[in-house]
């Protein structure tokens, strides 16, 4: 009869295991019969899969995990689920505790850890940003914009000259020597009047491999055309002194004038007071020069010993502003001071990781925007910071300083005129962006004494050939860079 289900029926299903090999009959010292009549022992086919935890067997949430794990086994597995042998141990396919689930008191205890952390985490998050928006805006909100200047350049742009390289940048930046409100204790207040007590023409190649200064004397003979001052008057066009123009109509007729003498688009343009440039050497704590002797000069406030000392912002700027007790007392060797110092004071901040520092940068900012009076093209932080950044990489070597060609004026040697043609071909290269060399005074001279040496001695053929084939050369001028240490000068 067997035989014949087993036929009709195809082969039959493997048979489930032994009473004795079910995990609940593998107990060690009982029978197979034994274990079917022991009460809490489940049918192999409903056996629940391992690991599952039995309704009844599942622990309850009253944190006494001690207390659960010690409980007593029932024959029918009852207690913490496991089954044991005659001899006590846990038998190979018996779960136990560390085989249970982690209860819910568990869990929830170590949570409210994580949910603080997470929340000091946000709330660090939240401080963070908001110091952070709070120093911006309070820079941002330090620069003032200067719109007369923008509102009066854009009634004369038919005057102005054509930009010829678009990615290049110039710059011009105005030293004003107003002694009125915080800088009337370097002067009498004249009623608000001011000159131009230092300009300096900053061109920024368009690669951004170079950067050059040029210094422009406030006593040269310059054309000034007609300005409208601040009372909406127009002042008549004449050839007077060049800071005179400050005067007269402000940073507009100021910049008007130096686009006629050199025929460079000005760009941008800065406005910074006696208090801004000290302010900026304290933030980077100070600035070390040399002197070949003493000084003592009452009018610029300033008593120093010879040698290598740093001098903080207060001195600095007795130093740059110093001129009847300092070398010939002539302006143009104050001009040659001031761009040392200036090169001095980016060679420290470039060294000294200022720039890529935002803990010793935001000093620095701070300070310069204080008293920085620009254009709208620069009147934010982020402007300001885009013109710093695209600065930091351009070496010390190549950051140069000179002052534009010039002479005692023929007419008057207490004012100054350009020497020509080399101030003309100055401007060219800075106006196409092509390089310029700058050497000390002295080593110029030398070269010049050789050049013309050169001129009243025969030449040979082939030598006079080689140098029509050479390239042109750069045009070389008397000043320093950046890298120069002031005390080995």
């Amino acid at each position: 009869m067997d035989a014949d289900v087993t036929d009709s029926a195809g082969t039959p299903a493997d048979p489930g295991p032994p009473a004795g090999d079910t995990p609940q009959g593998r107990s060690q010292g009982r029978s197979p019969g034994k274990a079917q009549e022991e009460p809490g022992v489940t049918d192999p086919k409903e056996e629940p899969e391992p690991g599952a935890v039995p309704e009844n067997d599942a622990p309850q949430d009253s944190g006494d995990e001690g207390e659960a794990g010690a409980g007593e086994d029932s024959e029918g597995g009852g207690g913490d689920g496991s089954q044991h042998g005659s001899d006590g141990k846990s038998t190979a396919g018996a779960q136990t505790w560390a085989d249970h689930p982690k209860d819910g008191s568990a869990s929830r205890r170590k949570r409210p850890w994580l949910r603080w952390a997470a929340l000091g985490a946000s709330f660090l998050v939240m401080i963070s940003a908001g110091a952070g928006w709070w120093l911006y805006k309070k820079l941002d909100g330090n620069i003032t914009t200067d719109t007369s200047a923008a509102a009066e350049l854009k009634v004369y742009e038919k005057e102005r000259p054509t930009p010829v390289v678009m990615d290049a940048q110039n710059i011009l930046l105005i030293g004003s020597d107003s002694r009125s409100g915080d800088n009337r204790e370097y002067g009498r207040d004249d009623g608000g009047s001011q000159r131009s007590d230092t300009t300096i023409l900053l061109h920024l190649a368009a690669d951004r491999k170079s950067a050059t200064a040029v210094s422009l004397p406030r006593d040269l003979m310059v054309e000034v055309p007609k300005c409208r001052t601040g009372d909406d008057k127009e002042t008549r066009e004449q050839f007077t002194q060049f800071n005179s123009a400050f005067e007269l109509g402000g940073t507009a007729c100021t910049i008007r004038t130096v686009e006629r003498l050199t025929g460079i688009r000005i760009d941008h343009h800065m406005v910074v007071d006696f208090n801004g440039f000290k302010d900026m050497v304290d933030a980077v704590d100070g600035v070390e020069i040399c002197l070949k002797e003493p000084i003592d000069d009452k009018d610029a406030r300033l008593e120093l010993p010879a040698g290598r000392q740093t001098l903080n912002g207060e001195e600095a700027l007795g130093y740059v502003r110093a001129r009847k007790t300092l070398g010939d007392g002539s302006d143009t060797e104050r001009m040659e001071r001031q761009q040392k110092f200036l090169g001095a004071l980016v060679n420290k901040m470039q060294s000294n990781g200022v720039l890529l520092n935002p803990t010793r940068l935001y000093p620095v900012l701070d300070a310069a925007t204080k008293s920085l009076t620009t254009d709208p093209g620069l009147d934010s932080l982020r402007d300001l910071y885009d013109l710093v950044r695209s600065m930091r990489d351009v070496p010390t070597d190549q950051v140069q300083f000179l002052t534009v060609p010039r002479q005692p004026y023929r007419q008057n040697p207490n004012r100054d005129e350009l020497v020509e043609p080399d101030a003309s071909e100055l401007f060219k290269q800075l106006r196409e962006d092509k390089p310029v060399a700058v050497v000390p005074a002295d080593e110029l001279k030398e070269k010049e004494e050789e050049k013309e040496k050169g001129k009243t001695q025969d030449e040979k053929p082939d030598d006079a050939d080689s140098d029509s084939e050479s390239p042109t050369p750069t045009p070389t001028y008397s000043g320093s860079s950046a890298a120069d240490d002031l005390c080995e000068q």
